[in-house]
C-alpha cells in the first residue's frame, strides 16, 4: 500500500475557485506539511466553508445559553439536541434549512430539507413522530413566487406523507425581500427511550466502517459550498448541488436504523447530511479522537467512474456512516439485507487521528480529522459590524404621524384577506397531519401543536416562530419577542417551555450591517431563554440568503421551541366555547402600532420600531396564564399576535362559529387597540360561574387584565357595530390565500 498521496498540488488560485480564502490555502499547507493535492482542497474547501464550520458565527453561538434541568445531549454535542421528558423518555429535535437549494429547484430542495432533519432524529436511536415548517416566500402575486411556493409546498408534503411523519404545525410569510431567496426551513422531533441513544462518534482500533443506505451519485455535489454563498443570476449552474430524495428509501432506512442500534453492535452512527463522506468521517473521528483509513472504490455508486472528490463530497441523501464492533459485522449485515439496503465495508478504525482516503491501493487524500471541524482545527472569525442607517430612522416613527382610518370595517376586511394573516390552509392540506394518530391539535386547535406521548400521560408541544419584520426593526428585542412569542404559544397551550433550537437566516456575514443584525438577535436571543429557561440545544446557521440585485432577506432567526405538558388533560385550545362566556385581556393594550401588518401593509408605512415589548412583562402574563390553566378556571386562550386584537378574537371565534361583542378602551386609539401588536398580550375566555375565581388569581398575579366583553352568537360586534358575521369572515379567511395563488 502507497504511503505518498497521489495527485498533483494545487495553487491559491484553485482555492479561491473553491470558495477558500488565501490565508485558509496558507494554513491548510501548515496543517499538511506540504501543498494539498485536489482531492484534500475540495475536502477543506467544504468542512471550512460556512455551512460545515459556523467560521463566522460560531464565536457568538457559545454565547448562547446551553444547560438547562432537561438537558441530555447539549448544542454542539449530537446530531439533534436531546432533552429529559420524564418516563425515561428522550425528545430530540432540531431545525435546519434548505433555503438555497429550494431557491433554485424547489420541489427537491424542500423535500430533501424534510429527509435530512430526519436523519438527524433517528441516526440517535429516536423516531420522529412530528414535524414542523416555517416558509418564507417574496410577493404572492408574482408568478415566480407562485412556482417557488408549489415547488415546496409540493416537495415537504410527498416527501413527508410518503416517509409517514405528521406535520403538525409551522408558519408561512410573505414579503418581497424573499423574491429571489425563499426561506424553507424543517423541524423535526422524535422520541426515544433511555439507553437507545446512539452518539455520533468512532473507536476502536480495527472496528469496521460501513455507508448504508442509497447508492453514491453525482447530485449534490459541492452542496454544503453553494449554501454558503450569494444567489447570483448564475446559481442555475449550481441545480448539480441540489440534492435528490426518496422518501421510501428513507422509511426503510429509518426502520434498519432503529433495528441495528437495539442489537447493540453500533459503536457510532452519522447521517451523510452537507458535505456526504467527508464530513461524517471527519466528524466521527474527531469526537472520538480516532481516525480512519477508507476505500472509496468499495462505496456503491449509482454512476460509473466516479472521481475520488466526487464520491468525498456527494451530498446523495439517504445514507449514513456506521462504526461497528468488529465481530458483530453479520448482525448488523443482517438487519439491512432484510430491508434490502445497500451496507457495505468501506473502512476501518485506526489510531491515526488522521482520515486517509484510498482508491484501491493509491492513497488520494491524508488530512488530520480534527483539523476540518468545528470545534478542532475549522478556522473562527470575528467580523466586523455597525449599525445601518434604517434603525436610526426607524426610532424616529411617531403613530400621531398616522391618519387614523375612518373606516375600521375596511382595516379588518384588508387584514382578514392579507396572505400573512390569512389561513394557510392551501398549504397545510396538502400535509398529512394525521399519521401515526398522535397529533392533538387537529381538530381543536392550540397556539402551539400537541403531540400524544403514547403509553404515557404526557405530550408535546412544539412551535415554529419569527416575525422577521420584527427583527429587521430592531434585531435584538425582535429576537426576544420570537423566544417569547413561542414560549407563550406553548404557555396558551398548557405546556411548559423546555428548550429551543434555532435556525438563523441572514445575509451575506462580510457585510457589517448584516452582521450587526446577526450579533443583536443573538443577544436578544440569549436573553430571552435565560429568563424562560428554555437553552438552545442547537440548529442551524444559513448566511448568504441574499441576491446579487435585490440585497440581503429580513434577518429570520427562526426559534423552534419544545415544551412539555405532564399532563395531558391540561391541555388549553384558543377557540371560544360557550355562547355568553366573558372575554379578558390578560396583558396591556398599549397606543402601538409599531412593525404591525396593519402599519406596513395598509399604510404602508415600512420603517418604524418593534413592537412595545418588555421582557419582565411577558414573563408575568405567561406566568398568570399557566396558573389558570393549571386550576382550570378559563376555556380558551390565544396569544394576540400578526393582526393584533382583532384577529386573535377572530380566530378563537371562528372554529365553533361563535362571535364575540366588545368595547374597545377609550384612552387608546382604536387603530391601536384592534390592530397593533404590542406584545404579551393573551386573550381568554371564562364561564360566569368562574370569574370570580378567574379575578382572584389574576389579583395575586403581577399581571394587568381588563374585561373585553362576552363570546356572543354569530356576529363580531365591536363598540355596539357589527363587523360581520364570523361565517362571512371565516370564508375570506379560509379562501384568500388559495385565490391568490391560484
Amino acid at each position: 500500500m502507497s504511503v505518498t498521496v497521489q495527485g498533483e498540488a494545487t495553487t491559491v488560485e484553485t482555492a479561491k475557485q473553491l470558495g477558500l480564502l488565501p490565508e485558509e490555502f496558507d494554513k491548510i499547507v501548515e496543517v499538511l506539511g506540504r501543498t494539498p493535492n485536489f482531492v484534500e482542497l475540495s475536502i477543506y474547501s467544504v468542512m471550512w466553508s460556512e455551512h460545515c464550520s459556523y467560521k463566522n458565527s460560531i464565536t457568538w453561538l457559545k454565547t448562547l445559553p446551553k444547560d438547562g434541568p432537561h438537558m441530555l445531549a447539549k448544542a454542539g454535542e449530537e446530531n439533534a439536541g436531546l432533552v429529559d421528558i420524564g418516563d425515561n423518555l428522550g425528545c430530540a429535535f432540531k431545525i435546519e434549512s434548505h433555503n438555497h437549494p429550494s431557491a433554485l429547484e424547489p420541489y427537491q430542495g424542500a423535500a430533501t430539507g424534510v429527509g435530512g432533519i430526519n436523519r438527524d432524529i433517528f441516526t440517535m436511536g429516536a423516531r420522529p413522530i412530528a414535524q414542523l415548517n416555517s416558509l418564507r416566500f417574496g410577493d404572492p402575486k408574482l408568478d415566480k413566487t407562485k412556482w417557488l411556493v408549489k415547488g415546496v409546498v409540493k416537495g415537504i408534503g410527498d416527501y413527508g406523507n410518503a416517509f409517514g411523519i405528521p406535520t403538525v404545525g409551522g408558519e408561512v410569510f410573505f414579503d418581497e425581500c424573499y423574491n429571489v431567496n425563499p426561506l424553507v426551513n424543517a423541524m423535526s422531533a422524535g422520541i426515544v427511550k433511555a439507553g437507545e441513544t446512539v452518539s455520533a462518534t468512532s473507536y476502536g482500533v480495527g472496528n469496521p466502517v460501513y455507508i448504508v443506505g442509497s447508492a453514491t451519485g453525482k447530485d449534490g455535489i459541492h452542496g454544503a459550498a453553494f449554501a454558503s454563498k450569494d444567489i447570483t443570476e448564475d446559481s442555475a449552474k449550481d441545480l448539480p448541488a441540489v440534492q435528490v430524495g426518496d422518501p421510501f428509501q428513507e422509511k426503510l432506512l429509518l426502520e434498519a436504523t432503529l433495528e441495528v442500534i437495539k442489537t447493540g453492535a453500533v459503536i457510532g452512527m452519522q447521517d451523510m447530511g452537507a458535505a456526504g463522506i467527508t464530513c461524517s468521517t471527519s466528524e466521527m473521528s474527531a469526537k472520538g479522537e480516532h481516525g480512519m483509513n477508507i476505500w472509496l472504490d468499495k462505496v456503491p455508486t449509482r454512476q460509473a467512474n466516479m472521481l475520488p472528490w466526487e464520491i468525498l463530497l456527494s451530498e446523495s441523501q439517504e445514507r449514513m456512516l456506521i462504526v461497528v464492533k468488529k465481530g458483530r459485522e453479520k448482525d448488523v449485515e443482517r438487519v439491512f439485507e432484510k430491508w434490502d439496503l445497500n451496507c457495505e465495508i468501506i473502512g476501518e478504525v485506526t489510531d491515526t487521528k488522521r482520515l486517509r482516503y484510498f482508491v484501491k491501493d493509491e492513497l488520494v487524500a491524508d488530512v488530520p480529522a480534527e483539523s476540518l471541524v468545528l470545534g478542532g482545527g475549522a478556522p473562527i472569525y470575528k467580523r466586523e459590524y455597525k449599525e445601518p442607517a434604517y434603525f436610526a430612522e426607524s426610532k424616529k416613527f411617531n403613530i400621531d404621524q398616522v391618519e387614523e382610518p375612518k373606516d375600521m370595517k375596511e382595516v379588518a376586511k384588508f387584514l382578514i384577506s392579507h396572505p400573512n394573516i390569512a389561513s394557510k390552509q392551501w398549504i397545510y392540506n396538502q400535509y398529512d397531519s394525521m399519521v401515526g394518530t398522535v397529533n392533538m391539535s387537529t381538530n381543536a386547535p392550540s397556539d402551539a401543536a400537541i403531540v400524544n406521548i403514547k403509553g404515557t400521560n404526557k405530550a408535546i408541544a412544539l412551535k415554529v416562530d419569527c416575525n422577521s419584520r420584527y427583527v429587521n426593526a430592531d434585531p435584538e428585542t425582535g429576537c426576544a419577542i420570537a423566544v417569547s412569542e413561542a414560549a407563550r404559544n406553548i404557555v396558551c397551550s398548557g405546556g411548559e417551555p423546555s428548550a429551543i433550537t434555532n435556525c438563523l437566516n441572514f445575509g451575506n456575514p462580510y457585510n457589517p450591517e448584516v452582521y450587526w443584525q446577526f450579533v443583536g438577535s443573538i443577544k436578544g436571543m440569549a436573553k430571552a431563554c435565560i429568563k424562560f429557561s428554555t437553552p438552545v440545544t442547537g440548529g442551524n446557521v444559513s448566511f448568504y440568503n441574499q441576491s446579487s440585485y435585490e440585497g440581503p432577506v429580513f434577518p429570520t432567526p427562526t426559534i423552534g421551541m419544545l415544551g412539555i405538558l405532564k399532563d395531558k388533560n391540561n391541555r388549553m385550545t384558543l377557540n371560544f366555547k360557550n355562547e355568553g362566556d366573558s372575554i379578558y385581556l390578560i396583558g396591556n393594550s398599549k397606543n402601538d402600532i409599531a412593525s404591525s401588518e396593519y402599519l406596513y401593509s395598509f399604510h404602508k408605512v415600512k420603517n418604524s420600531p418593534a413592537p412595545s415589548f418588555d421582557l419582565n412583562e411577558e414573563f408575568e402574563v405567561q406566568q398568570a396564564v399557566k396558573t389558570l390553566i393549571k386550576n382550570k378556571i378559563i376555556q380558551s386562550a390565544h396569544d394576540c399576535a400578526d393582526g393584533g386584537l382583532f384577529i386573535a378574537l377572530l380566530e378563537s371565534s371562528m372554529t365553533n362559529g361563535l362571535g364575540f361583542d366588545i368595547s374597545c378602551d377609550e384612552s387608546i386609539r382604536k387603530d391601536a387597540f384592534l390592530f397593533g401588536e404590542a406584545q404579551s398580550r393573551v386573550i381568554v375566555s371564562v364561564k360566569k360561574s368562574d370569574e370570580d375565581k378567574f379575578i382572584d388569581i389574576m389579583m395575586e398575579s403581577n399581571a394587568e387584565f381588563a374585561y373585553l366583553g362576552d363570546v356572543t352568537g354569530k356576529e363580531m360586534m365591536i363598540d355596539e357595530e357589527s363587523f360581520g358575521t364570523i361565517a362571512e369572515a371565516k370564508e375570506t379567511f379560509d379562501s384568500a390565500l388559495g385565490n391568490i395563488l391560484k
